[in-house]
């Protein structure tokens, strides 16, 4: 058990990547997901691969304490229906806005993702720019993440081998489509003009494999995909959410001011 631990803390990191739970069904599939509407521009949360909405649980409780907060398992997870759709950015994306709205919460929201969760929320700003009133990216996967150094066939035996053996089907699926969410992330312009934080974590310090060495390259290189972007480095592991999150609702409440409410644009 010690060993699956760490070899799916090792793949999460590498894609760069209490809250009560309230399983509703969206449509006919059956969505497991957390909701606290405070009449608020919406704050949505998005997980990273492998992960559950049990990962914003010391985050969510100080958020929702005056706003809309949102946050939920794609298919697959916890005891949300899976699906056979494929498993890349844009299908969760459009999934996820399609799951929104039928919860009565439009646009614009403020888009929180970690790790892998992170990459998808920049396909989610990049393709609705106008539906995004601001990005925080928790230590989140870069769009090139598995490419070059951090290729899975440069990986050691060891983690190919126990993530095959031990990763779901849904995990496999989503790995699956990451080079292809990136491409397409790349392809679109830029998220720009709106805030946009990157909570990059730190550790490890001394990291000195090729896997390790990729990480932290990644890490430096997101901030150049966001011109105006705010980095702000956490003397954290890769679950930043988790292990500093103070961090992260810092981070949130820091972008909710620079967000013009709806009746400061009606007065223009």
């Amino acid at each position: 058990m010690k060993r699956r631990t760490s070899i799916i803390a090792l793949i999460s990191a590498g894609l760069i990547s209490g809250c009560a739970s309230l399983p509703q069904t969206a449509g006919e599939r059956h969505v497991e997901y957390a909701l606290v509407n405070r009449g608020t521009i919406p704050v949505v949360f998005e997980n990273g691969l492998g992960a559950r909405m049990e990962n914003w649980k010391k985050v969510l409780p100080e958020i929702s304490k005056d706003n809309t907060t949102f946050t939920y398992n794609r298919p697959g997870y916890g005891d949300s229906d899976g699906t056979t759709t494929p498993r890349d950015g844009e299908h969760v994306v459009d999934e996820l806005r399609t799951l929104l709205r039928s919860k009565g919460l439009n646009p614009p929201y403020i888009l929180v993702g970690h790790s892998l969760g992170g990459l998808y929320m920049q396909h989610f700003a990049r393709r609705y720019p106008d539906e995004v009133a601001a990005l925080v990216l928790v230590d989140s996967t870069h769009p090139e993440q598995m490419k070059g150094k951090g290729s899975p066939e440069n990986w050691p035996t060891w983690i190919r081998f126990g993530f095959w053996v031990w990763g779901s089907s849904t995990v496999k699926s989503e790995f699956a489509g990451v080079n292809t969410t990136g491409e397409t992330v790349l392809s679109l312009p830029t998220f720009s003009g709106k805030p946009v934080i990157l909570l990059t974590a730190t550790q490890p310090k001394d990291a000195k494999s090729e896997l390790d060495i990729n990480v932290q390259e990644k890490r430096a290189d997101l901030l150049r995909l966001y011109p105006g972007a705010k980095q702000i480095m956490v003397d954290s592991g890769h679950n930043i959410q988790v292990e500093k999150p103070q961090a992260v609702i810092d981070a949130i409440r820091e972008v909710l001011p620079l967000i013009p409410r709806k009746d400061d644009a009606n007065l223009k």
